[in-house]
C-alpha cells in the first residue's frame, strides 16, 4: 500500500525546510551513516497517531537561477499540487499576508487540494496574535506553529491526518510482481518497458521528460504476472521544469512506495551522476529489492573489461547497496534483455525470504565464536537469540543484554555473516538491537 504524499509549500524564508526536517525526525540519519548516500533530501517519512505519510519539501527543489522568485514560487507550488495528497501552505507570521502568500495561495485554491494554513515563526505569544490576519487568504482556522521551538506541530500533524485519504490501494494481486523503473530522464525507461513487452506501449522520444503520467502495465511471461510501473516525466514543457534536477525524484518516490523490484535504470553511455545515487537512494531507504540496470549497452566501444570495470564504478558509487545485481542490456536493440526478468524474479523471491529463528541463531551463533562482540568499559554484549519478524524486506531482531552496547561496526558484521549464509541477493537487510525482557525465553 502506497504511502500518502504531504508537500510542504510557500515563499522563500518561511521556514519550509526547519518543518520537513521535524516532521521527518531522525529517520535519515540512521541511513546517512552508510557510505555513498547522498545527505541532501527533499522527501522523507513521518507519521502520526498511526498515519504513515510522505512529506516533500518544495523548498529544497531548485529553480533556475534566472527565473524571478515569484515565478519560481510558482513552479514550486504546481509541482506539489501534481504529486501531493495534502498539501500544507506555510506563512510566517512577522511578515504579514505578503504579495508572494497571495500568488501561491490563488494557485493552491484552485488545485481543489486539500490545504492547512500553518503560521510559522509564532515564537512566543506576542506573535499569537499575528495569525489572524491569514484568515484572508481564504484556508480556514490558521495554525500556529514555532520551527525553533517545536510548538503547534502536534495541531498541524492532526490537521494533515484528518485530510489524508483513508488508503492509498493497489489493485493486484499478492503474486504478482510490481517492478518500477526509476531513472532520472533520457535514460531510456519507456523504451525499456516497450523493450520487454515487445510492443509499442509507451511513447519514447529523445526528449527528457517526455513521460506525462505513470503507466501501469500489466503482463504475463513463463507463468509469472508482473506490473511494469514506468515513472512519469514532466507535465509540462519549459526550460525551468526541465532545470529542476530533483523534480524525477518526487516521480520516483510514487513509484518506489508502489513496487516489489525496483530497477534503477543508468545511462550507459553517459555513465553515473549524483542524481543516480539520490534516486537510488530512496529505494535502498525504502527497503525495496533493486537491481541496477545499465541501458544503451550497444552504444558503448567494449573490450574483455568494460563490463567490469563499469559494475566496479557501480559498486564504488552505491556502496550503500552492495547487494544489488547489475544488468547490462540495450532496450534498443534488445542485446542481453532475456537477462532481465529471470533476475527480477530471483531477488523478488529473495525480497520475500523467510528464514527460521533456528537457522539464523545458529548462524549468528557461529559469527560469535568466531568474533566476540567487543567488550565497552568493561562490559560485553551479550545476544540471546535473534528472530526474523517480518520480510519485503527481510527484517530481523536480534535480542540482547542491552542495545547500547551493539556497536554499528559489529552490527554490519552480523549481517554480513547472514548474507553470506542465506545470500538474500538484491534485497536490503533491516537488522534492529532489542533488549530482551524478562519474560522471553
Amino acid at each position: 500500500m502506497a504511502r500518502p504524499v504531504v508537500a510542504i509549500v510557500g515563499r522563500p524564508n518561511v521556514g519550509k525546510s526547519t518543518i520537513f526536517n521535524r516532521l521527518i525526525g531522525d529517520r535519515l540519519a540512521i541511513v546517512e551513516d552508510k557510505p555513498g548516500i547522498t545527505r541532501d533530501r527533499i522527501y522523507g517519512i513521518s507519521d502520526w497517531n498511526g498515519k504513515s505519510f510522505s512529506v516533500i519539501d518544495t523548498g529544497g527543489i531548485e529553480i533556475d537561477g534566472d527565473d524571478s522568485i515569484l515565478k519560481s514560487i510558482r513552479v514550486q507550488a504546481e509541482l506539489a499540487i501534481e504529486e501531493a495528497d495534502v498539501i500544507v501552505f506555510m506563512c510566517e507570521a512577522k511578515s504579514g499576508v505578503t504579495n508572494s502568500d497571495e500568488e501561491v495561495a490563488q494557485i493552491l485554491f484552485r488545485s481543489g487540494k486539500p490545504i492547512v494554513l500553518a503560521i510559522n515563526k509564532v515564537d512566543n505569544m506576542k506573535r499569537a496574535d499575528d495569525i489572524y490576519e491569514f484568515y484572508s487568504l481564504g484556508f480556514g482556522d490558521p495554525i500556529g506553529i514555532s520551527g525553533s521551538h517545536g510548538t503547534g506541530l502536534g495541531d498541524l500533524l492532526d490537521a494533515v491526518v484528518e485530510r489524508l485519504p483513508e488508503k492509498i490501494d493497489d489493485e493486484y494481486d499478492d503474486d504478482v510482481i510490481r517492478v518500477a523503473l526509476i531513472g532520472r530522464p533520457n535514460v531510456g525507461k519507456s523504451s525499456l518497458v516497450n523493450a520487454i513487452l515487445g510492443e509499442e506501449r509507451v511513447i519514447v522520444s529523445d526528449i527528457a521528460g517526455t513521460t506525462r503520467d505513470a503507466i501501469d502495465t500489466p503482463f504475463e511471461r513463463d507463468g509469472q504476472r508482473y506490473v511494469l510501473i514506468d515513472t512519469a516525466g514532466m507535465r509540462k514543457k519549459g526550460k525551468v521544469y526541465e532545470n529542476i534536477e530533483k523534480y524525477s525524484v518526487m516521480r520516483a518516490m510514487r513509484a518506489i512506495e508502489r513496487a516489489d523490484v525496483v530497477l534503477v535504470v543508468i545511462n550507459g553511455e553517459e555513465g553515473i551522476i549524483d542524481q543516480d545515487k539520490h534516486i537510488a537512494g530512496y529505494a535502498h531507504e525504502a527497503g525495496k529489492a533493486s537491481i541496477f540496470v545499465v541501458n544503451k549497452w550497444d552504444a558503448i566501444e567494449k573490450d574483455d573489461k568494460t563490463m567490469q570495470n563499469f559494475e566496479t564504478k557501480i559498486r564504488d558509487h552505491f556502496l550503500f547497496m552492495s547487494y544489488a545485481p547489475v544488468v547490462f542490456l540495450s532496450a534498443l536493440t534488445k542485446q542481453r534483455l532475456q537477462k532481465l526478468l529471470p533476475v527480477v524474479q530471483h531477488v523478488s523471491q529473495q525480497h520475500a525470504l523467510r528464514i527460521t529463528t533456528h537457522l539464523v541463531n545458529d548462524v549468528v551463533s557461529d559469527a560469535i565464536a568466531i568474533n566476540p562482540p567487543p567488550t565497552d568499559k568493561g562490559r560485553r554484549l551479550r545476544i540471546n537469540y535473534v528472530t526474523q519478524v517480518a520480510v519485503k524486506p527481510p527484517t530481523i531482531v536480534v535480542f540482547v543484554n542491552d542495545p547500547s552496547l551493539m556497536h554499528f561496526s559489529y552490527e554490519r558484521y552480523l549481517e554480513n555473516k547472514i548474507r553470506a549464509a542465506f545470500n538474500f541477493e538484491g534485497t536490503p537487510i533491516r537488522l534492529f538491537t532489542r533488549r530482551k525482557s524478562e519474560n522471553e525465553g
